[in-house]
């Protein structure tokens, strides 16, 4: 992605504090011309995941029917582990893994009463992985839906609790960092405190917010579930989701696989039984390999000394760069003007959200001038991690200073 010729980096910033460049070799030697910024869409993955991916391989090979102990085992503690360290969980037990976030949202879903229309509280700001299964389920009165706005966002919060001690919800759903602009609910502790009850789902989406912003659950932990996975910035690619589940909530799902029985201890004599732990959450047989590179992640960080602020900080300088060359010579409808959030709101993701009616079409013609960035509707956003340096970011201005 980058190059040895000199950048136009704004004079007077400070050089974002990495370059780890040589680690995504494999990734960044296919881009050798094209510039991707859509590290919030889908981050390039680090080299070591290469070698973890082949492990899987190995071990499949090797262990046969064998390989699930090797899988449910230590391939999955080291994860879960790592999970739990990032997020500051009490432990790894309320952890369970899934191939993708959607299986934990039918599942919660399953947990919801028989006996009338569950009632589920949410934003407008929420993945389709949520808002499109919701609002199927509405459209057949299976469930009563309340939707907040998610603008203005300083009163979110205030708002969703409201809502939720006027509505009585069964579940309450709500993303860590909006991904339609990349705003950032940095109390959590008082969310959940304002909006829980007993028996109540309590559900953060932290897809955005895991390995992005600093977050710490441990306030939390016994009240609600948390959901991430490794596609953007964990840096792992597809089929590596986890959820954190509290104790004691929602303890046998209607939606079930046959894994959630390893070691189950409640249920009927004879029926259906489930773990304790947060394995009641899982399913069944899934490909594993994700787990492994994953793991490789949360090792090569380790090495590096590199802890989620340090993410954090990288990808905000990067963004510092690129807002103040924008600045200077705006790019269509790449304008500090059109920022959903701007840079003086410390309550944002690791993107940059550009709104305006024309967005798709200037979504085509970055495209053609080798620049790979992503479109929500009116939404242009440019997305920021360890795979980029300041060079990119020299490179970026470079090049859309050409588009005008």
């Amino acid at each position: 992605m980058a190059s040895d010729q000199a950048t136009t980096v704004p004079a007077g910033l400070g050089q974002p504090p990495f370059n780890l460049a040589a680690d995504f070799s494999h990734f960044r030697q296919n881009w050798p011309a094209e510039l991707h910024f859509a590290a919030h869409s889908h981050h390039f993955w680090p080299d070591v995941t290469r070698e973890a991916h082949l492990r899987c391989w190995d071990d499949a090979a090797r262990l046969v029917d064998g390989k699930w102990e090797e899988v449910l085992g230590p391939v999955w503690r080291k994860v879960a582990e790592g999970v739990a360290k990032r997020l500051n969980l009490p432990g790894i037990d309320g952890l369970v893994p899934a191939n993708n976030t959607h299986e934990f949202v039918n599942r919660l879903l399953s947990c919801l009463p028989r006996d009338r229309v569950p009632r589920i509280l949410t934003s407008d700001a929420e993945f389709h992985s949520f808002r499109r299964q919701i609002e199927r389920l509405a459209e057949e009165g299976l469930i009563a839906l309340t939707i907040v706005p998610a603008e203005p966002f300083a009163s979110l919060t205030e708002r969703l609790i409201a809502a939720a001690k006027a509505g009585d919800p069964d579940m309450v759903f709500v993303s860590q960092v909006q991904f339609n602009s990349g705003y950032a609910l940095t109390d959590l502790e008082g969310l959940v405190a304002g909006v829980s009850a007993p028996g109540r789902l309590v559900v953060i989406d932290g897809y955005h917010g895991f390995l992005a912003r600093p977050t710490d659950l441990s306030a939390i932990a016994d009240k609600a579930f948390y959901i991430a996975g490794g596609y953007k910035y964990a840096m792992a690619g597809e089929g590596a989701c986890f959820m954190h589940c509290p104790p004691g909530f929602a303890m046998r799902p209607r939606d079930t696989g046959w894994y959630a029985s390893f070691g189950a201890l409640s249920g009927p004599q004879g029926g259906v039984g489930y773990a304790e732990t947060g394995w009641r959450f899982m399913g069944a047989t899934f490909d594993p390999s994700g787990l492994y590179r994953m793991g490789a992640v949360f090792d090569w960080l380790d090495a590096k000394g590199l802890d989620v602020s340090a993410i954090h900080d990288h990808a905000h300088a990067l963004q510092a760069i690129i807002a103040e060359g924008l600045a200077r010579r705006p790019c269509g409808v790449l304008a500090p003007e059109n920022l959903a959030l701007p840079l003086s709101e410390p309550a944002r993701g690791n993107f940059l959200t550009f709104r305006h009616a024309d967005a798709p079409l200037w979504h085509e013609r970055l495209a053609r001038a080798g620049i790979t960035v992503d479109l929500r509707g009116d939404r242009l956003r440019l997305g920021f991690g360890l795979y980029q340096n300041a060079d990119d970011a020299g490179l970026l201005l470079e090049r859309l200073a050409t588009l005008g």
